[in-house]
């Protein structure tokens, strides 16, 4: 049954293609097209610019993280000594 309908929902072949771009060029004409295409480039161009923004900072933070937990484990520790020993008199 799920491979009857994988079938129906399969990659479009060589006249189907045709038809597909046949259908574009009737929708949009001929001078619109190029106009289409550089709209779609822009939107690509500003999705990979922002996924690689956000792979950036996920890498930055994963950097920063264990600098930060360290000092802070560092500012914290001599904080704690000597609570303890105001705790102790």
């Amino acid at each position: 049954m799920i491979s009857q309908a994988l079938l129906l929902i399969s990659m479009p072949g060589g006249a189907e293609w045709i038809l597909i771009i046949l259908a574009i060029v009737l929708l949009f004409g001929g001078r619109k097209i190029p106009e289409l295409m550089r709209g779609i480039g822009q939107g690509i161009r500003e999705f990979n610019d922002a996924k690689s923004n956000v792979k950036k900072e996920i890498e930055k933070g994963m950097k920063d993280s264990p600098e930060k937990s360290a000092t802070a484990e560092k500012s914290s520790s001599p904080e704690k000594s000597e609570e303890s020993k105001s705790a102790n008199h």
